[in-house]
């Protein structure tokens, strides 16, 4: 005979008991949550930005670091031998707050350097001959798996907003913020100064190019002589997501025209860096299109 005994070993609940359960129209999973927060959405109980947040909220709680992380490519960082009025100039220029500092490799990281730490040294001695390995602070690696929600709490707990992401060999696969996290919950945190649109389109080699997933196509079009042009989507990113009909994962290629676009940095809501390398040969009787991981 069944059992029906519930997994914490209470006594079985009857029939009625469930039917009554099912009535009250209580989510029993996850995915049940995310209804029943959409069906009050629709209601009027609550907004589309409250519903936004909550959503997100389910999102950090399932995510993993390796899902929102910084790729270690694309990490901007210092190099821990280099004097404090040399790196001035790519503080500036990045407009970041914390920078990872190196040793001979990025998989040598000595710390982390503060803008205001670099900035209240230079205010106070505009000689010093000090370098940037004398003003580091600590820095916390975290796996690649760790849980979004574990990681915010521990930002807290620490006051860090910055780790280190390493690989299960002990590797540096690149960093995350606590910025990363919280924008998965109330959306991407911008500023007064942040450009909206800009177009970054940067050579890596011949015929290959990083390109922000925000760029216009209008601009991708002008840079490199296509059509894209279409009324379903305005950004490369945009145009991505259409090719693939679904949010791709960071890794995943994809061909369109003679260009193929690789996903570099991504998390469960948008794209963000785009790989994109011109194919010396493209037939156009293939369909133009192709996805896959990359290695």
């Amino acid at each position: 005979m069944k059992d029906d005994r519930s997994p914490n070993g209470s006594p079985p609940r009857s029939w009625f008991d469930r039917i009554g359960q099912l009535l009250t129209g209580e989510p029993q999973d996850r995915d049940g949550l995310r209804e029943w927060l959409r069906d009050a959405c629709e209601r009027g109980v609550l907004d589309a930005d409250s519903l936004q947040m909550f959503e997100g909220v389910l999102r950090v709680s399932e995510a993993r670091v390796r899902d929102i992380m910084v790729p270690r490519a694309h990490m901007v960082v210092v190099e821990g031998d280099v004097s404090l009025h040399d790196v001035l100039a790519l503080v500036v220029e990045s407009a970041h707050s914390r920078f990872p500092v190196i040793g001979d490799s990025r998989d040598e990281i000595l710390g982390v350097m503060l803008a205001k730490d670099l900035l209240k040294h230079l205010t106070a001695d505009r000689d010093s001959p000090i370098g940037v390995r004398n003003i580091l602070r600590p820095v916390a690696f975290i796996p690649e798996s760790k849980r979004l929600s574990v990681l915010l709490k521990e930002f807290r707990a620490s006051r860090n907003h910055m780790a280190i992401v390493v690989d299960e060999y002990g590797g540096v696969a690149g960093l995350v913020t606590i910025e990363d996290v919280l924008e998965q919950i109330v959306g991407e945190i911008g500023d007064e100064h942040d450009s909206e649109g800009a177009a970054d389109i940067i050579p890596q080699g011949e015929n290959e190019y990083i390109v922000n997933a925000l760029t216009r196509i209008m601009d991708f079009d002008d840079h490199f002589g296509t059509d894209f042009k279409n009324e379903t989507f305005d950004t490369v990113g945009g145009l991505v997501l259409h090719a693939f009909g679904r949010m791709p994962r960071r890794g995943e290629s994809i061909l369109r025209e003679g260009f193929n676009f690789t996903v570099l940095g991504a998390d469960m809501r948008r794209l963000h860096l785009l790989q994109v390398r011109r194919e010396p040969e493209h037939n156009p009787e293939e369909g133009g299109i192709l996805w896959g991981m990359t290695d």
